[in-house]
This record gives C-alpha cells, sequence and structure tokens, in this order.
C-alpha cells in the first residue's frame, strides 16, 4: 500500500486540477484501509523520500485523523472508527515520535504533525491518552536536544492553545508553567528554545484569563502570585541584555547577515514583552510593583538600541516584518513595534506617571522643556524617520505614501506606533504640552548643525499628528505657539527635499484647525501655496500632500474666505488630471483618486452656484467612469453627489432643475457606455447616482427625467441579474415614483404604460429564477411605492394579483432582508387597512395553506430580525392593528414561540447544531405579536437609559430628555480607578471606553454627517414616538376583555416590562 499511497500523494503536487481531484478522491477511498495510517507515517519519516512528499503525507494523515478519528469532530465524515484501539495507540505514539524525534530538521513538518496531536488529543487526553502530557513535560525537562524541546514545545502550544478545555488546562497548569521556566532559564539550550517557551507560556496566559472565570479563580491567582515572583526576574534580565555585538562595518552590504546573527535574540526579547502585554491584561497585580522598573527598562532599551535600527532600516533597506515557521517575529522593527507599544502602556501607570509628574512640576512653566520629556522626544523621532525601504517605495509609488500618512493601510511600523504613543497617551495625559514640547524639540534640532532632512521631516510628521490629535480633543493653541509653528514650517514649503516639503504643507494646513483667532490671513496665503504646490511641482509625494492639505484648509476655514478660490482649486485638479491617464497611470492609485475625489467635493460644496461656471462636474463624471469598479470609490462618488444635489435642491426649484439640465445627459450617457462596453460598475454608479437625484430633488422632478432615466433602468431591471445593478436601479425607479408621480404614470414604452412595465418589474424581481433573493432585497419599497402612488383605481385588478405574487414569493423566502422587503408591503396596507389585508390573504391558497396563515407564520418568524428604524417602527403599529382586530382567523393560528434551552454544558458546534437543531415552543399568533411588541418597547425605551424605570419617566416627560442624558453621562466614568489602562487602544486591539476621545469618536458616530447618516437628536425622536405609540396602545388594549388572560401566558420579565411601563 504504501507504494500506492505514495503515487497518489505524487499526483496530488501535479499542476492539474482535475488530477489533483481524482488523487485525493482516491485517498479518501483508502480510509477504510487499515494500513493507510501507517503507510503515511511511514512516507513522513522515510529520510530518502522527497520533503514535499513528507509534508503532503502528513497533511493527508491529518485530513484522515479529521475525518475518521471521532465523531466528535466538525470534520467527521464517517459512520463508524476503522482503527482497533491497538492500532490508535501505534498511530498516537508514532505521530508523537515525528514531534519529538532529535533529529528533526523541518520546521514545516514538525509543525504539522504537533497539529495532528494537538487533534487527536482534543479528542483522546487524557481518558484514552494519559501518557501525552508527561511525556512532553519529561521531553521538555530532561533532553538536551533542541530539536526535540522545541518539537515538544509546538505541541505543548498547539494543546493548550486549542486543545484542552479549561478543566483539562488547569489540572495541569502548575506543572506545564513550571517546566517552561525551566526551559526558560535554562543556558543549556538556544534561545530559540526559550522564544518557543514564551510562546507557550503565552498561550497559557489566555487560557488563565478564562479559568479566572471560574470557581478555580482564588487557587490561579495565589498560583499567579508565586510562579509571576519567579518569571518577573527572568523578563527583566533578558530585556536588560544588549545586542549581541556585531560589526556593522563588516556588514554594511549584507543586513541579512546582521538580521540573521540576532534572529534568535530578537525572537526571545519580543516574546518576552508581548508575555508581560498578557500578564497586564490578565493579572496587572504582578506587574504593578514591577511597573517603574520596566518603564526604565523598556525605555533604556529603545535607546540602546536606536543607532542599530537606524544603520538596519534608515541608512540601509533591511527586510524588516519577518517571522518563522512558528510564527515567532525575529526582526528588530518588530522588537521595535512592541517595545513602543507596551512603553505606551505602561506610561500609563500610576507609579510612573506620579514620578514623571514630580519632575515636571519641578520645571514650573517650562514643563514642556522637562528633561525626561524631551529625550523621550528625541527617541520618537528618531524611530518616526522614514525607512530608507520605504522612502524607495513612496518615491515609485506617492499612492502607498498617501494611504501610509492618512493612516488609511493597516501597515503597523516603528513610525506609528511612535505617532501612537504621542497622541494616545501623551497627549491624552499632558493635552497642548505635547505641542509646545515638540515645538521646542524642533526648534533645538533645527539649530544643530547635524540634523538630517530626515530627523526633520521625522519630527514634523509627529507635530502634524499631535496638532491633528489637539483638533479632535476641541483645543485651541495659544497664539505664542501658533506664530513658532508658522514660523518653523513655512520655510520647509519649498524645500528640494519632497518629503520634507510635504510634510511642511501637511503640517501648515493641520495647524490652522487649532489656531486662534487672529491667523486668517496666514492661513490664506498657506492656502494659495498649497494650491500652487499641487499639480505644479515634479514630486508626486509633494502634490499627495498637496492633495490632503488643501482638503484640510477647506474644511477648517470658513467658507467666505476660500469661496473665492472654488475656481483655482477645481482647475488645479483638471491640471493634475490632465498629465494622466486614469486607467493606465492611476489605475492602482485607488487613495489618490479618493483624495481627489473629496478635494472636488469640498471645492464644489464651496458654491453651488457657480459650480456651473467650472469643469467640476465634467472632472465628477470622469473619475465616476473611471472608478466605478471600486466598491470604495463608488461610495465617496455617491456620498459626494448626494451632498451636492441636497445643497442645490435647498436653493429650490429652479436651481434644482439648472443641475438636472447639467447631470442628466451625463448620466444617460453613462448607462449607453456601460451598455455597450458591458460595463455593468458603470451602470450600477449611475443607477445609484440617479437614485440620489430623485430622493433629495424637487416634487414633482422636473419635465422630461422620467422619459430620458426610466428607459435604461427599465431595461437593467429586465435583463440583469446581478444584485449589485438591481438594487440601486429598483430604488432609482422607486424615488421616481414617488416624488414624479404624474410623469411617470404618464410615461410609456414601446406601447406600454408605466404601471404594466412596473408590475412586470416586480413580477421578475419576486419569480424569476435567474433572480437571487439578495438581488431583489428592494423590490417591496417598490411594490410599495406603486400601490401607494397609484391605488387601486389605477391598478384595478393588477392590485390583487401583485398582491397574490407577494404572498406566494413569501412562502419559499429564505433571507431575512428579502422576507422583509416582502412583508413591508402588507405592513404599509395593514396600518390602513388591517381588515382588508386579513381578508385578502384568507381568501388565498398557498400549495394547500391559506395566504393568511403563510404571511402571518412568516411574519412573526422574522419581525425579530428586522433592520431599520423606520422599517422597525412601521412594523411594530402595523402587527399592533392586526392584533387590534382580536380576529378569531389570526388567533387560530400557531407560530413558533420561545426557543427551548437544553443545558449541556459544552459549548455547540456547528456539528452538534445539525444533529440537535433549536427547538421552539409552539403559540399563538396574538401572544407572539404580544412578545414582539413587549421587546420592541423595551428595546426602544432602553436605547437610551439606564433602566426601565428612567425609562417610563421619559415617556411619561419628554421634556426631561437632556436632564436624563446628563445624569446618564454622569455615570460614565472608570469603576474599578485602575491608571494603568489603555485608554485608547489595547495591545489586543480593543477600544478602552474610559479613553475620553474615544467616546466621542463612537458618540461622533451618530451625530456626524460622515458617520452613520443620522442625527442623535433624530434617533432619539423617532425613538420617543415608538415608545410613546407602544405605550398609548397597550394601555388601550389592557382596558379590553381577554388581555389579563394574554397578559398572564408572557414571562415574568415580559409582564415587568409592561408592568414598569404602561401603568
Amino acid at each position: 500500500m504504501e507504494q500506492q499511497v505514495l503515487q497518489l500523494l505524487q499526483a496530488t503536487t501535479i499542476p492539474d486540477t482535475n488530477t489533483i481531484k481524482r488523487a485525493e478522491q482516491s485517498l479518501r477511498d483508502l480510509y477504510r484501509q487499515p494500513d493507510y495510517p501507517f503507510a503515511l507515517l511511514h512516507i513522513t519519516t522515510h529520510s530518502e523520500i522527497d520533503g514535499g512528499l513528507r509534508k503532503a503525507a502528513l497533511t493527508a494523515l491529518r485530513n484522515y485523523i479529521n475525518a475518521t478519528w471521532s465523531p466528535t469532530f466538525e470534520e467527521s465524515t464517517s459512520q463508524g472508527l476503522f482503527l482497533t484501539d491497538e492500532a490508535r495507540t501505534q498511530v498516537r505514539s508514532q505521530i508523537l515520535a515525528i514531534c519529538t524525534s532529535p533529529s528533526a530538521s523541518n520546521d514545516i513538518n514538525q509543525n504539522l504533525a504537533a497539529s495532528v496531536v494537538s487533534k487527536i488529543a482534543s479528542a483522546d487526553f487524557p481518558d484514552d491518552w494519559p501518557e501525552l502530557f508527561p511525556h512532553l513535560i519529561s521531553v521538555i525537562n530532561t533532553s538536551s536536544s533542541d530539536a526535540a524541546v522545541v518539537g515538544a514545545l509546538r505541541v505543548l502550544h498547539e494543546l493548550v492553545d486549542s486543545g484542552l478545555s479549561d478543566e483539562q488546562f488547569f489540572g495541569v497548569a502548575r506543572e506545564l508553567v513550571n517546566g517552561l521556566q525551566h526551559v526558560a532559564v535554562d543556558t543549556g539550550h538556544g534561545q530559540v528554545v526559550q522564544a518557543m517557551a514564551l510562546r507557550v507560556l503565552g498561550a497559557c496566559f489566555d487560557n488563565l484569563e478564562q479559568v479566572l472565570q471560574t470557581e478555580h479563580a482564588p487557587a490561579a491567582k495565589a498560583f499567579l502570585n508565586e510562579s509571576m515572583q519567579k518569571w518577573m526576574s527572568y523578563f527583566m534580565g533578558t530585556l536588560k541584555q544588549p545586542l549581541p555585538e556585531v560589526s556593522m562595518a563588516d556588514s554594511q552590504n549584507d543586513t541579512n547577515t546582521v538580521i540573521s546573527r540576532w534572529k534568535d535574540f530578537v525572537a526571545v526579547k519580543t516574546q518576552v514583552i508581548q508575555m508581560l502585554v498578557k500578564v497586564k491584561k490578565v493579572y496587572t497585580a504582578s506587574l504593578t510593583p514591577h511597573v517603574f522598573e520596566l518603564f526604565q527598562i523598556i525605555w533604556e532599551d529603545l535607546t540602546r538600541s536606536s543607532p542599530a535600527y537606524t544603520q538596519l532600516f534608515v541608512e540601509s533597506d533591511g527586510e524588516g516584518k519577518l517571522v518563522d515557521a512558528d510564527g515567532l517575529s525575529y526582526t528588530l522593527d518588530a522588537l521595535v513595534i512592541e517595545a513602543i507599544d507596551f512603553l505606551s502602556s505602561i506610561l500609563k501607570a500610576k507609579a510612573v506617571r506620579t514620578e514623571l509628574n514630580r519632575q515636571t512640576q519641578q520645571a514650573g512653566t517650562e514643563q514642556h522643556a522637562t528633561p525626561w520629556l524631551q529625550e523621550l522626544l528625541r527617541v520618537m523621532v528618531d524611530y518616526a524617520v522614514i525607512p530608507k525601504e520605504e522612502e524607495q517605495m513612496w518615491q515609485l509609488d506617492a499612492n502607498i505614501y498617501l494611504s501610509e500618512t492618512t493612516s488609511q493601510t493597516a501597515n503597523y511600523t516603528p513610525r506609528t506606533a511612535c505617532a501612537e504613543l504621542i497622541t494616545q497617551t501623551l497627549m491624552e495625559w499632558m493635552s497642548s504640552t505635547i505641542v509646545h514640547a515638540l515645538v521646542q524639540f524642533i526648534g533645538t534640532s533645527q539649530s544643530a548643525s547635524t540634523t538630517t532632512w530626515k530627523t526633520c521631516e521625522s519630527a514634523f510628521y509627529l507635530l502634524n499628528q499631535a496638532i491633528k490629535e489637539l483638533k479632535s480633543l476641541d483645543i485651541t493653541l495659544d497664539q505664542e505657539t501658533t506664530t513658532h509653528i508658522l514660523q518653523q514650517t513655512s520655510a520647509y514649503t519649498n524645500d528640494p527635499n519632497p518629503f520634507l516639503k510635504g510634510g511642511a504643507h501637511l503640517t501648515l494646513s493641520s495647524v490652522f484647525a487649532v489656531a486662534p483667532d487672529g491667523f486668517n490671513e496666514a492661513a490664506i496665503k498657506s492656502l494659495a501655496s498649497a494650491i500652487t504646490s499641487f499639480g505644479q511641482d515634479d514630486s508626486e509625494v509633494v502634490n499627495a500632500c498637496g492633495l490632503i492639505a488643501i482638503t484640510q484648509y477647506l474644511e477648517v476655514l470658513p467658507s467666505a474666505t476660500t469661496k473665492p478660490y472654488q475656481a483655482t482649486i477645481v482647475e488645479s485638479i483638471r491640471n493634475y488630471l490632465s498629465q494622466y491617464d486614469l486607467q493606465d497611470d492611476l489605475e492602482d492609485s485607488d487613495d489618490i483618486k479618493s483624495a481627489l475625489i473629496i478635494m472636488l467635493r469640498d471645492a464644489m460644496l464651496l458654491d453651488t452656484v457657480k459650480v456651473y461656471e467650472t469643469p467640476a462636474l465634467d472632472l465628477f463624471f470622469n473619475l465616476a467612469s473611471d472608478g466605478a469598479g471600486n466598491f470604495m470609490i463608488c461610495d465617496l462618488l455617491t456620498e459626494t453627489f448626494e451632498l451636492l444635489v441636497q445643497s442645490v435642491a435647498n436653493q429650490g426649484t429652479r436651481a434644482y432643475i439648472k443641475l438636472c439640465e447639467k447631470v442628466i445627459p451625463s448620466l444617460s450617457g453613462a448607462f449607453h457606455i456601460s451598455s455597450l462596453r458591458g460595463e455593468p460598475n458603470l451602470a450600477e454608479l449611475a443607477s445609484e447616482l440617479v437614485s440620489k437625484l430623485a430622493e433629495f430633488g424637487s416634487d414633482p422632478l422636473p419635465e422630461g427625467f422620467i422619459s430620458v432615466l426610466m428607459p435604461p433602468l427599465q431595461s437593467i431591471l429586465m435583463q440583469a441579474t446581478d444584485g449589485s445593478v438591481i438594487r440601486p436601479a429598483t430604488t432609482a425607479v422607486s424615488h421616481m415614483l414617488n416624488k414624479g408621480t404624474s410623469q411617470f404614470l404618464a410615461w410609456n414604452h414601446e406601447g406600454k404604460s408605466s404601471v404594466e412595465l412596473s408590475l412586470t418589474i416586480v413580477d421578475r424581481l419576486i419569480s424569476s429564477p435567474d433572480i437571487e433573493e439578495s438581488a431583489a432585497d428592494e423590490v417591496g419599497s417598490l411594490a410599495s411605492s406603486l400601490i401607494d402612488k397609484c391605488g387601486a383605481e389605477v391598478l384595478g385588478s393588477y392590485l390583487s394579483d401583485l398582491l397574490r405574487a407577494v404572498a406566494v414569493r413569501l412562502a419559499t423566502a429564505e433571507r431575512i432582508p428579502f422576507i422583509q422587503s416582502l412583508l413591508m408591503v402588507f405592513a404599509s396596507l395593514a396600518i390602513k387597512v388591517p381588515r382588508d389585508v386579513v381578508n385578502f390573504l384568507q381568501d388565498i391558497n398557498i400549495n394547500g395553506r391559506s395566504g393568511l396563515n403563510v404571511v402571518m407564520t412568516k411574519w412573526l418568524d422574522n419581525s425579530v430580525h428586522f433592520a431599520g428604524f423606520e422599517e422597525i417602527r412601521l412594523n411594530c403599529i402595523a402587527l399592533s392593528k392586526i392584533y387590534s382586530l382580536h380576529d378569531s382567523r389570526i388567533e387560530s393560528i400557531t407560530v413558533k414561540g420561545d426557543l427551548v434551552v437544553v443545558e449541556t454544558g459544552r459549548i455547540k458546534t456547528r456539528s452538534q447544531a445539525r444533529l440537535n437543531p433549536d427547538t421552539y415552543t409552539s403559540i399563538s399568533a396574538p401572544l407572539k405579536i404580544l412578545k414582539l411588541l413587549i421587546d420592541e418597547l423595551k428595546n426602544a425605551a432602553t436605547s437610551q437609559f439606564t433602566n426601565l424605570a428612567a425609562a417610563r419617566a421619559a415617556a411619561e416627560a419628554l421634556d426631561d430628555e437632556d436632564d436624563d442624558a446628563d445624569s446618564l453621562a454622569s455615570n460614565d466614568g472608570d469603576a474599578d480607578g485602575d491608571d494603568w489602562e489603555d485608554l485608547a487602544t489595547t495591545g489586543d486591539g480593543s477600544l478602552d471606553l474610559g479613553s475620553a476621545k474615544v467616546r466621542s469618536e463612537l458618540m461622533g458616530l451618530a451625530g456626524e454627517g460622515g458617520g452613520l447618516g443620522s442625527s442623535s437628536n433624530v434617533d432619539r425622536i423617532r425613538d420617543d414616538q415608538s415608545v410613546e405609540y407602544l405605550i398609548g396602545w397597550f394601555k388601550e388594549e389592557a382596558g379590553k376583555q381577554g388581555f389579563s388572560d394574554m397578559f398572564a401566558q408572557l414571562k415574568a420579565e415580559e409582564q415587568k416590562v409592561l408592568q414598569d411601563l404602561v401603568r
């Protein structure tokens, strides 16, 4: 069999899809053969077989284990186990031997073997494999082979990370951590062993975090207190060690040699810092006694490593952010990032801030010149300089420079880490003092003859970030500091170095957002300078900075000041674009295109009356034609167009008509080009723009609007199958029908009336097998508009046909958004004529069931998942109207009630969910309606308040809203008062809501136009309307006969909601 398996494995490496599929199926056919896993194991350990085939054998073994070893595995496909207990023991023994072999030389294969062991252990340990853990501990405690110990550590990491339950882990934690400590301090092993031991320790702390939430918490804390005393000595001792001596002069032409020599040492130190981050997260108390010493060690290490970092990455183009097969980072830049992030975190510790505050206060009024602060800024400036590799890359591709400068990239570097430390730690603590300190540092640096352009640019970069943070905190600079900044930066706006010149423009454009009164003239001068530089500089870096700078000026300066520059700015954009082919030269420059659109948007909105005197709209449609295939750019274009339409429409009907005369030919042309070239993306964008033009336009729409734009939309909706173009086209037609009803009804095409064509569109969207449900999410809105605007007198018999088609389609609908869309047709009608809706549905037969039963079952089963504030509110009103009918036909319908919870003590996996699906109680439709309305009342009432009592008080006295909001805000604090918290972004990437900045940004999502789109005031009014309506409705129903019986069938918590809110 071994030869047969080897041939099949060879076939899986052939670059032919069909051959690979046949080979993989043949391997699966061998699963029932008891010799199959042993053949794979023999191939894996055969030294004369190619390494790639041995890896393929391990992969095949892993697939075999997943599919056949245990029925508890989610990947399990077998109906039984194919190996005897004896054979299973042999497999376990042999695969573990591969992991811990002293002669192991392939990290990838050993990692694969470790994952197989972990998978088997998740099913067999400890009952069927009790010797596994003792064997692994024995290897790491007694083996002198680094390969064997690393192999054991790899298995332990897999086990701790994903193979052990909390109970299993707690049972072995003490012995495991003690064994890891033995490995870490044992100088007989290499540093890679130490790094691997720390990696396993990190996984242990991830599990300990869960254990601390169980009944084992006291024992776990006692164990942590005991073990951390030993570990802290090791951690600090390791961090104090300097980088190994390497002759930098001999390695100037080979930075990889230096990286290789430092690899294991850097990996260990990186793991130590990552461990400290985890310890802080899991059990901060164990670090508190050492916090100031840790602060000093990290700072000293960063200072000591700065020359080496400069040599490797600033003066040379050393390759950074490298990781080995185990995921261990081993390059100096990664260590620097970890160290800066941890320094940022530890700067928030009470002991550290107390001492630094003491030193700062000794400086009196010159706190910004405090030695420790100036020295810290010097270190940050050193690490924030542009690395040589980035410098070369940015000069070739300004788009990358733009994305990293504006933080629109996931690329986290020492440069961005320094900016985070200054803005998220120092600025939160010392506010504008940090800006003053940076100004002081820049002034000192500029007077030093040894200062390079990179140092100067780095300081400007950090100053710019700090100024933007000041803006977010709504702090204004004093006049003297503002003047110093202008003097320091203005001199560099004509510097020959593009990075320094661009950085100066960016800093200048930021400072006016926080400048006091009296700098308007300087701001206009700087704006004019930025406009002159943009598009005319030989460097694309400078042009990219000009894009951002001009946009920032337009954002912060009064429109009366910038309005005279509208034509000049638009002309600069035209000149810039004339130098490039959007599809060739800027093909991959999405960030530059986005910045151009934003700059054009802000320029157009300066004066929408005079926008027609510029080529702005032509430029917009040129950018739209090119960017139609990019989702983010399309969103930006749509938002820009929406703002333009709203601004113009606010000026009156005549202004809106003029806009339509300008843009409708371009939109019509876009549809035509899309049809000719087969570019559905362009049709999608054009549909989005038409939708916005109609939605925010005047009522009625200008003459000719429908006759020009309806034909291409009708063609799309009758031919397209892609939801991305169908959805906006459907929405556009719906808005056109709502805003231009008389014009819409008068329109006809090829002898068919608009009503007939619209009904044909609706029928296709809900009935055609070519249309997926996701493509028809907006069809309900269109159907509702037809019914609302046309009425029974226009629709005639078509009305019943339309409603019948919607009801029939609901019977088979599966996606929640599609179901909601269709149900809203009946909800809208039920608000007006609930009894007519019930009568109509009762008379429909859908596959042997009444339409009323089908629709109400689908409605009540899915209401809880509905989205959209207005839609949810209308849904509640419609359901309340149906309930108030007290119709026996509704009362006879049985629907899903509450989830039946079965406590198994286990996490419910996908495979277990398939075997044991959720079950629900059965209740009457009226009772379900009550439950849904109570749930919505609770959600609507408590969305702003801390408890139901406060919500009820607000519902009874809406005039006290502001007082309630103030009282809510007063409770929004840090309960534990621990000063050592990541106030912005924590080490694991989560947000700390203790940060005033983070809170304000999150709150801003609901209140600013650029966020979620609607203001908090609008949401509050709508929410109170729902609460007020439902409370009134419940009061009315509570007085009717039979309500007490329904109330008795509610759960206790549901009864309490009504008792608290409706009295």
